[in-house]
């Protein structure tokens, strides 16, 4: 499938590649010192302390270089895509040169993997080996966003804890590896006015234990009941079916204050936790799948 968006720029660079390569053999004929009809030495007419300045014939070996070059040129760009949406008569393409050297290292990896086949999610993570592997791969591809210790970031879960926004059973935390999670906390400012919004802001630091205005939770608790108990509950602890967290707990994805609370609530929030399917083998992600799940079972 082609980059561009319309045909006339595939046209366009096609004709500046194949303008380039005329324009030098061009010039080259102009200075053609090869045939012996080049022009000969000539004085410019500038002099400075005695010193003239004179116009010489291109060297013939610096012509036939050039020529050279602009047969290679037109060589590559006859067996590789250099002329716009032109495959190039090889149809190399980078993105398959990219996804064939994958498979060769993916192929060196199969002996590694090999032996912890049929080995549980549970099994995995007791294995000091696998762990190393999950480590790895952890370290490679999830540390970006929840650290390279897994105890993540405001917006990007803890993942050495037991609170989990979608479920912490080994398959849950494979599933969401594979195929990734959209969560997603919905704005709420139009039918929540500020000042109500500030109210169940302090309803909602009450359920954690967190200082509070004592007269706004109360008012606070009856906006939460009539609008929030849809996702995250009437006891608040949330809802793992739908990514709504617990509010009860003291651990918060972003932020406990107060404005960030009101925020969220008036604004939204939303994250999204990439899809590994495409990146990682099975076995690469049920891998780390382990090694996630140890982290918050470790038994030792």
């Amino acid at each position: 499938m082609s980059d561009f968006f319309s045909s006339g720029w595939s046209y366009w660079i096609t004709a500046i590649a194949l303008g380039g390569v005329a324009f030098c053999l061009w010039l080259l004929f102009t200075q053609r010192s090869f045939l012996g009809k080049s022009p000969d030495m000539t004085d410019t007419g500038h002099e400075w302390d005695g010193i003239t300045e004179y116009n010489y014939p291109v060297p013939t070996w610096w012509t036939i270089m050039y020529l050279g070059l602009c047969v290679v040129g037109l060589a590559i760009m006859f067996l590789y895509p250099a002329l716009g949406t032109n495959p190039g008569k090889l149809g190399f393409t980078s993105t398959a040169q990219a996804n064939q050297e994958r498979d060769n290292r993916l192929e060196k990896l199969k002996p590694i993997y090999a032996k912890f086949d049929g080995q549980s999610i549970e099994q995995l993570a007791a294995n000091p080996d696998a762990r190393a592997l999950g480590e790895r791969l952890f370290l490679n591809n999830c540390a970006q966003c929840h650290g390279s210790d897994a105890k993540g970031a405001p917006n990007f879960p803890n993942l050495t804890d037991n609170d989990w926004l979608w479920g912490g059973e080994p398959e849950t935390i494979l599933q969401t590896i594979t195929e990734g999670r959209h969560g997603m906390m919905a704005p709420l400012g139009a039918v929540v006015k500020p000042e109500e919004a500030v109210q169940i802001a302090n309803y909602v630091r009450s359920l954690s234990g967190l200082s509070h205005d004592a007269t706004l939770a109360p008012l606070g608790q009856v906006k939460f009941n009539q609008i929030c108990v849809a996702c995250h509950g009437a006891d608040a602890k949330g809802n793992q079916m739908l990514g709504a967290p617990n509010l009860t707990d003291s651990i918060w994805l972003n932020s406990s204050s107060r404005e960030v609370i009101v925020k969220t609530i008036l604004e939204g929030r939303s994250g999204v936790m990439p899809a590994q399917k495409n990146n990682l083998t099975p076995e690469q992600i049920k891998m780390l799948a382990a090694y996630v799940w140890g982290l918050s079972n470790n038994k030792k």
